[in-house]
């Protein structure tokens, strides 16, 4: 699996805290391995965004994302509960 990543999602990464970046890269490699392992929360998400999933990185800070094919994950956005707005 390969992970694209938004324009959208890029602008957001570059904002955030050194720390949440970190936390991005180590749950980065846990999802690569399995999407849906436990540590990452990942929920499908409902109304407007219901074709999206979303994982948690660290406390309220998530990854917006959607499956592309069986090849590809686009990693949409990346923020608080904010994103969803």
């Amino acid at each position: 699996m390969f992970i694209r990543f938004t324009s959208k999602f890029k602008k957001a990464y570059k904002k955030m805290p050194r720390t949440v970046k970190m936390k991005i890269e180590e749950k980065e490699k846990i999802f690569l391995k399995n999407p849906f392992d436990t540590r990452l929360d990942t929920h499908k998400l409902h109304g407007k965004y219901k074709t999206y999933w979303a994982f948690t990185v660290l406390g309220q800070y998530r990854i917006m994302f959607a499956f592309s094919g069986r090849e590809f994950v686009d990693f949409i956005n990346i923020g608080t509960h904010d994103i969803y707005k």
